[in-house]
């Protein structure tokens, strides 16, 4: 859409304030509200703001940041008609001379899209994004919205909070094609339909904030934490990828020769990421929280095999009918929804990309249930493992040129420093289970 599209819109749509979106370093959607008559010069000229007071940005003595709104991005909010109509529109953020802010992660996923592009492909995104709906924000543990299980039918009020979800989504431009209740209690999945990585990166931020604002208005505490109850089911973030020719037609992963029907460049593509998933779990799997879900025993991957329906591997190949080879994709298993998904996206197109450029093999498949292999049979067919902690997925971060390639030196400094503070804070808690264990003992 132009610029005199939009402000027609605006004009007629009764729109009397525009919420500018972006997000910082770690993925938490930031917000900076105008009144509609400013529309125009926020379109044509940007907004300014501090970009110092923002996690991860840029330092004091070059604070100076603007935003310019993606047109595209423009949907009325769907709850906050009662006190003005108010619109939304997703930002890119920029440098005082008109460069992109090197510094902006949904800028850093549009220069590897480029990349991309460049050699004639498409990357095409999926995400199943699972959370939490608890009841009281205070109790201790949290109570669940309800003790259903996989699939079964949700509570009357979880029925209705997912609904309205869906039907703010619908307001927002997204399709949702699914959404049920998962294994744990009060937890759900909301899936939409896959397309081009950036569309898809600003839909999961739209997901979250559209969760999170409409459970504060039932009076509920939706959470995307990766692990909230210990013992039950974590929440992740599957990850559904393909790659398509530049106009969209056809699907590069696909051919119907072998007995998964993918390309040769899909399977490039998988070693990759193979290749590279250790030091990018520190993107993808983010928080402290984050280890405790990629555990044994929750379907959650811990070793890193690929295979075809084998939930126990870190990549999978989902099933799809031969007469529709634009379903041919990977599914990504490790990622949580408490990561960017601009910097999640990037270096999973990236490291792809870099196998079909390099033409790495892929290792053999594991169709077996890995969770039930001892140390020998690992050994024995070479499978490693995902980082355990935090700390050791920032140490593989570290030491991994091409994560340093997609955020560059200076934001993959300002990562590390934020993230291994975070773990150092961590580290310093003394917990009441230590206490319960030691107590007695010592």
């Amino acid at each position: 859409m132009s610029t005199e599209d939009i402000l027609i819109r605006i004009k007629e749509e009764g729109v009397q304030f525009i919420t500018l979106q972006f997000t910082d370093l770690l993925g938490v959607v930031k917000e900076i509200i105008i009144p509609a008559a400013g529309a125009a010069t926020a379109i044509n000229s940007g907004v300014w703001f501090d970009g110092s007071s923002v996690e991860g940005f840029a330092r004091i003595q070059e604070s100076d940041l603007f935003l310019k709104p993606d047109l595209s991005t423009y949907s009325v909010v769907p709850w906050l008609a009662q006190n003005g109509k108010t619109a939304r529109l997703i930002c890119d953020i920029y440098r005082p001379d008109g460069r992109p802010f090197e510094g902006d992660p949904r800028s850093i996923l549009k220069k590897i899209i480029n990349q991309a592009h460049q050699i004639g492909l498409e990357p095409k995104m999926g995400p199943e994004a699972e959370f939490y709906l608890f009841r009281d924000e205070t109790q201790q543990p949290p109570q669940p919205i309800d003790y259903s299980g996989y699939f079964d039918f949700s509570s009357h009020e979880g029925y209705k909070f997912i609904k309205e979800v869906a039907s703010a989504l619908g307001q927002f431009g997204i399709e949702v094609e699914t959404s049920h209740h998962e294994v744990g209690q009060g937890q759900y999945e909301i899936d939409f339909k896959y397309g081009p990585a950036l569309e898809i990166a600003d839909k999961v931020l739209t997901l979250k904030y559209t969760v999170k604002k409409i459970a504060q208005m039932y009076g509920l505490r939706a959470t995307f934490i990766p692990k909230p109850i210990r013992g039950a089911a974590g929440s992740g973030m599957h990850i559904h990828q393909s790659l398509f020719d530049r106009d969209g037609r056809q699907n590069l992963f696909y051919h119907s020769d072998n007995q998964y029907r993918l390309s040769s460049t899909a399977y490039h593509f998988i070693a990759g990421q193979m290749r590279h998933i250790k030091a990018m779990s520190a993107i993808l799997c983010p928080t402290v929280n984050s280890y405790k879900r990629l555990i044994s025993g929750f379907e959650a991957p811990v070793y890193i095999t690929w295979a075809g329906m084998n939930r126990s591997a870190l990549i999978r190949i989902p099933r799809f009918h031969a007469d529709k080879p634009e379903a041919a994709r990977i599914e990504l298993r490790c990622p949580d929804p408490t990561c960017n998904p601009y910097l999640a996206f990037a270096v999973m197109i990236a490291s792809g990309l870099e196998g079909i450029k390099e033409k790495l093999p892929a290792p053999t498949p594991v169709e077996e249930n890995v969770y039930n292999f001892n140390g020998d049979d690992l050994n024995h067919k070479k499978i490693a493992t995902l980082p355990t902690s935090l700390k050791e997925a920032l140490t593989e971060m570290k030491n991994d040129y091409l994560v340093a390639q997609v955020l560059g030196d200076d934001l993959l400094e300002k990562y590390f420093y934020i993230k291994n503070k975070e773990w150092n804070e961590y580290s310093d808690q003394v917990t009441d289970w230590e206490i319960k264990k030691y107590s007695a003992i010592y």
